[in-house]
């Protein structure tokens, strides 16, 4: 990963050193010469994700340098790392979150010792991600941590979580309360699913939550589903594009098959946000519940979400959105070490709730 831009004519001594001063001024002692980091690499057409020692010049460009103190572990970094999809170039180190503390800006809004978050836009896909004990990476996409935010606590929820607030913002956007009758949450037990089921349940909406994992039922209840069902019951396997009225409101990470049922079963008048591919990309469907319905069928983009909008969802995170189950019951601990293990399992369905990645 050989640095781009204007830090290829800035000596990495010196680098090194501007660092070290910088961090001294706010009390550390931070010396960086060689860190970890998951590199993925690809050589005649075969890809290897290795633990190897970096310098700084092997990290993309960028204005920020941040002491990266978590990442997560989302499906997309699974896709990225063993599926090789989305990546632009290599080698790369994947992680599309993280959150960490600064130690050198060269962007005024930025200084050493802010704590930062960083997630989406080419983060892990076409610029050096989280899975890495230093990060550097473009001011343009940097989040000062929210008070009332852990930086533990904001990789618990990471782009996942991010997607879940967003998902559940645009629905109430549209005129969702929890008056209007039950909320589905289709694979309830991911990531984003998990997170959703939380922030809904705990603003006083009935979730039904949505599942293939049926010795998870009492998982999904502690964090807050009132009815679990099977992911089967809400497939649309008779390509019927109408049925009973039966949700105010969905969140859907799944699409495919999935999709088609809801959109078939959403009461007058709700919505479903879709922020996910899990079930497939292919969706047959009819004008039929749009126009008898007045339904409304929300795209969710974590990606490219505007700063404005980001600043907003990851404030209301650590506030009214703020999960109540951030400690225990959806969260899972590793090392850059067993992250190849658990980005094999998440692609296998087999991952609850959220993996935090420890730096």
């Amino acid at each position: 990963m050989q640095a781009r831009g204007s830090y290829n004519a800035f000596p990495s001594c010196l680098l090194r050193l501007t660092l070290l001063q910088s961090g001294r001024k706010k009390g550390y002692d931070e010396k960086v010469d060689t860190f970890q980091a998951m590199v993925l690499d690809k050589a005649e057409d075969q890809t290897k994700l290795e633990l190897k020692q970096l310098h700084l010049e092997d990290l993309s460009e960028g204005e920020v340098t941040v002491r990266v103190a978590y990442s997560s572990v989302n499906f997309k970094d699974g896709i990225v790392a063993l599926q090789n999809q989305f990546v632009e170039s290599y080698p790369l180190v994947p992680g599309i979150d993280l959150a960490g503390t600064v130690i050198d800006s060269s962007d005024e809004r930025f200084k050493a010792g802010d704590e930062v978050i960083v997630t989406s836009y080419q983060l892990g896909t076409g610029h050096s991600g989280g899975f890495s004990e230093i990060a550097r990476v473009p001011a343009k996409w940097v989040v000062p941590l929210p008070e009332g935010l852990s930086l533990r606590e904001s990789m618990i929820l990471g782009t996942a979580g991010f997607t879940a607030a967003l998902s559940v913002q645009r629905l109430e956007d549209n005129g969702l309360t929890p008056e209007q009758g039950p909320v589905l949450v289709a694979g309830a037990t991911g990531g984003v699913g998990s997170i959703a089921v939380n922030i809904l349940a705990k603003r006083g909406y009935e979730v039904v939550a949505s599942t293939g994992k049926t010795n998870e039922e009492p998982y999904l209840k502690k964090i807050g589903a009132a009815q679990v069902i099977h992911r089967n019951d809400i497939i649309d396997a008779e390509q019927r594009p109408i049925r009973e009225e039966k949700w105010a409101g969905a969140v859907d990470p799944v699409g495919g098959k999935t999709i088609q049922y809801i959109l078939s079963t959403l009461k007058y008048g709700g919505s479903v946000a879709t922020s996910g591919l899990t079930g497939g990309v292919e969706v047959s469907t009819t004008v039929i519940p749009f126009i008898s319905r007045s339904i409304n069928w929300l795209g969710i983009d974590s990606v490219e979400c505007p700063m404005d909008q980001r600043v907003n969802v990851w404030n209301r995170l650590a506030g009214d959105f703020k999960p109540t189950s951030l400690h225990d019951e959806i969260v899972n601990e590793i090392s850059l070490e067993q992250l190849p293990e658990v980005l094999a399992r998440i692609l296998e369905g087999k991952v609850r709730g959220r993996t935090l990645v420890k730096l």
